[in-house]
């Protein structure tokens, strides 16, 4: 059991990691990565997990995936434009013909996966 929460640190250590470089790198997905994070503490350190839910910038990531309320409108588009503009900028600068093709596939699966999700009613967006 002690090794297996060891790789859950661990895998929650290099996915948070990972997703902050996102932040700066247009092909790494941030919000996945913190949200696989998130799902590795709370398997392997509450002190972890308790700590990524109340930081201040990832916390309403993960309190958003986590309720039943669904996300904000304005999250959901904003995720929707930032990841087509990086897939964009990523595509200029690889300029291979299947990079793009992979990265359009990707933008719309991913764009298909966020339009499908429930979205936070207005009132409930002022509560949070």
């Amino acid at each position: 059991m002690q090794g297996k929460r060891i790789f859950y640190l661990l895998l929650g250590w290099f996915s948070l990691i990972t997703g902050i470089i996102g932040i700066f790198l247009p092909l790494l997905p941030t919000t996945p990565l913190v949200l696989l994070a998130a799902w590795c503490f709370s398997k392997s350190s509450e002190r972890f997990h308790t700590w990524l839910i109340n930081h201040k910038f990832f916390g309403p990531i993960v309190s958003d995936w986590q309720s039943n309320d669904g996300i904000p409108r304005k999250s959901r588009n904003r995720a929707i434009i930032f990841m087509w503009l990086g897939m964009a900028i990523s595509s200029l600068m690889v300029g291979r013909f299947w990079a793009t093709v992979g990265l359009v596939c990707i933008g719309i699966c991913v764009s298909i996966y966020l339009l499908r999700m429930p979205l936070r009613s207005e009132s409930n967006e002022d509560n949070h």
